[in-house]
């Protein structure tokens, strides 16, 4: 079994840090719904400006608030106007299966508007697996 990334969202900046609520992620549905990111997923969460590593699971926010908001215990690895990297993940049987999947993954601006729209893509040649952003500009 192999670990492999399923949708990644890229610089989604902390909206709000909730230390009294009861644990989790909430993002905005809408991002969640063009990412691929289900509600009460585990994802991973990487805070570029601290260097804070968490993981944890997603409820859906309001749709087209642009909210990112760390509750309970993830509330203490952030501050608002962090961005992150949020990063949802499948477990596939074997290499060749990487062949049939494409990543979705979405960049945002300060304002958690989508600015950008790429996909990753592997191949295999010659024996060996490469892979190829799509979409990049």
């Amino acid at each position: 079994m192999l670990k492999i990334l399923r949708a990644k969202l890229h610089d989604l900046y902390v909206t709000s840090a909730n230390l009294n609520y009861h644990g989790s992620i909430t993002i905005d549905e809408l991002i969640l719904q063009e990412a691929g990111i289900f509600p009460l997923e585990f994802v991973y969460i990487w805070n570029k400006n601290n260097g804070q590593r968490i993981s944890t699971y997603v409820l859906p926010g309001e749709p087209n608030s642009a909210c990112c908001v760390l509750n309970g215990s993830a509330a203490r690895s952030c501050q608002i106007g962090d961005p992150l990297i949020i990063t949802a993940f499948e477990y596939v049987d074997q290499p060749s299966d990487l062949l049939s999947r494409t990543p979705k993954v979405l960049l945002f601006d300060q304002h958690n508007k989508v600015i950008e729209r790429l996909s990753y893509e592997v191949f295999a040649s010659n024996g060996k697996y490469s892979m190829q952003i799509i979409g990049a500009e």
